[in-house]
């Protein structure tokens, strides 16, 4: 995602919806190792959504999977535990191009996440000095932060009926990338557990992606595991989409392959 002539960083994700396309990543909790970012690569996603909030990685091992991520061209992001994880410049400056902070509610919050991760003047992150995203080159401090500023990729998720009604408020803050609507969670906190067709889920959705568009952000949509669902909602609008877990990849090719043997020797017994 470098570039060695000119010292620039390329974040596919922003590219991606830069030009108007669609960023499409896979959760990560069950991999540890960096070789799930290449089955990403291969299987067309942008991004890794590395969920540090449901499971349990090490850093070094986060560190590992974003340099093998950084390196083939998958942006690495990491979903942290909270808005004032400790853990956010750390993982900035060992390979992740952006952080995903759940449960935003409100605009403090948000401003909370934006200066963990963005130099001065809009944040607060410590400059670390050479970084892996240049091969450790030493370069001009401004030429590097600047860089390393406009590939991070910052994103909020809307998870609670607290952000949900401040959410015109956040997207207002400058510095975030993306509104996300984390609809599992929100359908949870709403009562209605599991009814992804729910008019309320339906209108949180339009509602988030009203926010990005009259800021010049971008919405995104998780935990909505169902490809007709997503389709729908970048059809209104989103343009940075969680598809499925790692996890849930493995188990359903998995259950498809043992059923249609099953299936096979069945109706063709030797």
């Amino acid at each position: 995602m470098g570039n060695a002539s000119d010292n620039r960083l390329v974040n596919p994700v922003l590219e991606r919806m830069r030009s108007g396309g669609i960023a499409l990543g896979m959760n990560v909790r069950l991999g540890r190792s960096g070789d799930i970012a290449r089955i990403a690569k291969a299987t067309g996603h942008d991004f890794i959504f590395i969920d540090t909030q449901h499971a349990l990685f090490d850093r070094e091992t986060l560190g590992h999977i974003a340099n093998v991520a950084f390196a083939c061209g998958t942006a690495p992001l990491v979903r942290v535990r909270r808005v004032g994880d400790p853990d956010v410049s750390l993982l900035l400056d060992n390979g992740a191009m952006g952080i995903v902070f759940p449960d935003v509610n409100n605009a403090a919050e948000a401003r909370a996440a934006v200066e963990a991760c963005r130099f001065s003047p809009l944040g607060r992150r410590s400059a670390g000095g050479v970084s892996m995203h240049f091969d450790f080159r030493a370069l001009p401090s401004r030429q590097a932060l600047a860089a390393l500023d406009e590939a991070c990729v910052v994103v909020l998720m809307i998870e609670t009926l607290q952000g949900l009604q401040n959410v015109e408020e956040i997207a207002a803050v400058k510095g975030i990338d993306v509104i996300h609507l984390g609809t599992n969670d929100l359908l949870v906190n709403m009562g209605k557990p599991g009814e992804f067709d729910h008019p309320d889920i339906v209108a949180a959705q339009l509602r988030v992606i009203k926010a990005a568009k009259a800021n010049g952000i971008f919405a995104g949509c998780g935990g909505n595991r169902d490809v007709e669902r997503q389709v729908r909602a970048i059809r209104e609008g989103v343009q940075f989409l969680t598809t499925q877990t790692d996890i849930a990849f493995l188990t359903a090719a998995a259950s498809d392959w043992t059923t249609a043997l099953r299936e096979r020797l069945r109706d063709n017994p030797a």
